[in-house]
C-alpha cells in the first residue's frame, strides 16, 4: 500500500477500524478497483427523515416504502445489478450513500414544504398508513387529507446536495 493511502487509512475521520481492503487485501486482483481513480463523488443527495418517536419496526418499514419511492420515481439514481464471483446475479440498489435523518413533527413539516418549494422529488408516508395493507389503500389515505393535515412519520427527498440540505435543516443523523 502506498505511502499516502496509508495515512489516509490512519488520519481517516471515521471510528472504524480500516477494512480489509484499505489493508491492501480482500477484494481479488481481478475485481479490485483501480487504485489510481479518483473517488466518486455525487452532486445528488438522497435522503430520508423519520419522525424521532418511531418504534424500530415502524422506522424500518417506514424508510423501506419511502426508498421504494424515490427509486421508482428517479429511475437515475439506481446503479447497475450485482455479481459475485460465482456468477450469481443480484438486483440493482442506488448508486449512492442514503443519509436517514430523524426529527420530530415541526421538522417533518418544514421539511415537507421546503421540499414542495424547490419541487424536489418527494415521497411521504403518514401515520394512517400503518392501518392499510395495500398501495390502493395507501393512496386513497393519502388522498383524502390535506396537506396541512397530513399527519407525517417520514419523508424522503432526491435532489442537488444543497436543496437537499436545506430541505433538512434541523434534522439529526437516526441514531
Amino acid at each position: 500500500m502506498s505511502e499516502l493511502a496509508s495515512e489516509s487509512v490512519e488520519h481517516s475521520a471515521y471510528t472504524e477500524p480500516p477494512t480489509e481492503h484499505q489493508r491492501g487485501g480482500g477484494l481479488s486482483d481481478r475485481t479490485a478497483p483501480d487504485d489510481a481513480a479518483p473517488p466518486i463523488r455525487f452532486d445528488t443527495k438522497i435522503a430520508v427523515l423519520l419522525r424521532e418517536d418511531l418504534q424500530a419496526w415502524q422506522a424500518l418499514n417506514v424508510c423501506a416504502f419511502l426508498m421504494s419511492g424515490i427509486a421508482a420515481g428517479n429511475p437515475e439514481t439506481i446503479g447497475e445489478p450485482y455479481a459475485d464471483a460465482d456468477g450469481n446475479r443480484y438486483l440493482s440498489m442506488f448508486r449512492q450513500p442514503v443519509v436517514v435523518l430523524e426529527g420530530n413533527k415541526e421538522i417533518l413539516r418544514l421539511a415537507q414544504t421546503r421540499a414542495l418549494e424547490r419541487e424536489l422529488p418527494m415521497a411521504i408516508y403518514t401515520e394512517n398508513l400503518f392501518l392499510t395493507g395495500n398501495d390502493r389503500d395507501n393512496r386513497a389515505a393519502v388522498r383524502a387529507v390535506a396537506r396541512e393535515d397530513l399527519d407525517l412519520v417520514g419523508i424522503a427527498v432526491f435532489g442537488r446536495k444543497n436543496a437537499v440540505d436545506k430541505v433538512m435543516k434541523g434534522a439529526t443523523m437516526h441514531r
